[in-house]
């Protein structure tokens, strides 16, 4: 197994590879007709940040339970529970556009179900890569590599779901992603691990627990604070792109998922790189650098008139935030202990997921008030603050781990 694929080596890894690549590709598709078909219903971008919101305000309050739970029980019968979930959801999605009875208050609904599902898978699917690898010295390649198959996902869906929207209509992106479901099902009947119990707290003080052995840790704090930045201003533009994709390039659903393309050929590239590093050293100078130029993209792209500047733009921002997302969720995992995994990774997932729908209704609600472009650009400033103050205040990342 070539080195940059060792993770690969493992069996379990193997099945959890290939069915998420299948299943992220038709959440990607779901994603990008759920825009589309919320600006077609609307034309507003404030509704965009809504049904963005809903979809991911679950992970704010229901991710640290989601953790206690992974820490409890086995996260593979967790994650069989959630996909079916999600199947069930995506179809339900599916027969309400193909029936021409769609509203966006139903788009709204679907979207915070669909993120109440996540607030729980996400944690268990976070801390379950430990137990897919049996040589620990593989899991900094492993999350990697998880990183490359949601990118290529990402890169991969968006085109897709655009020419699909075209062709067919949003329904058929929806049925398409329930059947996509299947393959991560399937993955996880196929997978065999073992579940360690452990002495069972109250849930409150087990979530306690968690949040005051994270913030303890000077590194692991540090990393949360940045990647909840990182997610309030870097990440709203996904909300805002079917605004620039129509209005500002005069394009239709094509171009939407082009731009979304973009910034996942960036993000795929970002993904490789780390998978080809050989340790964790170093990896909180990467994490500062990406936050520079995730700042410098995101304003390159606001104030871009052109697809020629803009695509290239969203590629870099796409890279750089894949480094500080997937980089601190290296560090972390290197550092943290197995009896805490799950609740550490609720936090990150918080600070990653649970952050951005603040961030997305905030962008909504500014670009309806004062533009896009002027929204893009503050928080491409406000990052660029955030980037400066890790940089000059990190801490020495020397734990657990080889980190």
């Amino acid at each position: 197994m070539p080195d940059i694929l060792r993770a690969l080596r493992h069996r379990n890894y193997r099945l959890y590879f290939s069915g998420q690549l299948v299943s992220m590709a038709g959440t990607w598709m779901q994603m990008i007709a759920m825009s589309w078909l919320t600006y077609r219903l609307t034309d507003s971008t404030l509704m965009l940040g809504v049904v963005s919101f809903a979809g991911q305000i679950p992970m704010l309050a229901v991710a640290p339970l989601g953790g206690v739970l992974s820490d409890r029980f086995d996260k593979r019968v967790m994650m069989l529970w959630t996909q079916s979930l999600a199947l069930a959801q995506a179809g339900l999605l599916a027969i309400l556009t193909l029936s021409g009875t769609i509203h966006p208050w139903h788009l709204v609904l679907m979207s915070l179900s669909l993120g109440l599902i996540n607030a729980i898978d996400n944690p268990a699917r976070q801390s379950f890569l430990v137990d897919l690898v049996d040589d620990r010295n593989d899991l900094p390649n492993a999350i990697a590599l998880n990183s490359f198959t949601m990118n290529s996902a990402r890169f991969l869906g968006p085109s897709i779901g655009g020419i699909v929207v075209g062709l067919a209509g949003e329904g058929i992106c929806f049925l398409l992603n329930a059947l996509s479901y299947l393959a991560m099902i399937l993955a996880l009947w196929a997978m065999r691990t073992l579940h360690h119990s452990r002495a069972h707290l109250p849930a409150g003080e087990a979530m306690r627990q968690g949040w005051h052995y994270a913030f303890g840790l000077p590194q692991i704090r540090q990393l949360l604070f940045l990647v909840a930045a990182a997610s309030f201003f870097a990440t709203p533009y996904v909300v805002l792109l079917p605004y620039f994709a129509r209005e500002i390039y005069a394009g239709g659903a094509q171009t939407f998922g082009f731009l979304s393309a973009s910034a996942g050929a960036g993000a795929l590239l970002g993904a490789i790189y780390l998978a080809s590093r050989k340790s964790v050293a170093g990896l909180d100078r990467v994490i500062g650098n990406a936050v520079l130029s995730a700042a410098l993209a995101l304003a390159v792209f606001a104030l871009s008139d052109a697809l020629v500047l803009a695509v290239p733009a969203l590629a870099i921002l796409g890279f750089s935030v894949l480094c500080i997302i997937a980089s601190s969720n290296t560090l972390i995992q290197s550092l943290v202990t197995d009896d805490m995994r799950g609740r550490v990774m609720a936090l990150f997932t918080v600070a990653f997921l649970g952050i951005s729908p603040l961030g997305s209704l905030t962008a909504g609600g500014m670009s309806h008030q004062f533009g896009a472009r002027v929204t893009l650009l503050g928080c491409a400033l406000a990052l660029l603050v955030a980037g400066i103050a890790f940089i000059r205040l990190r801490h020495p990342y020397a734990g657990r781990g080889s980190a």
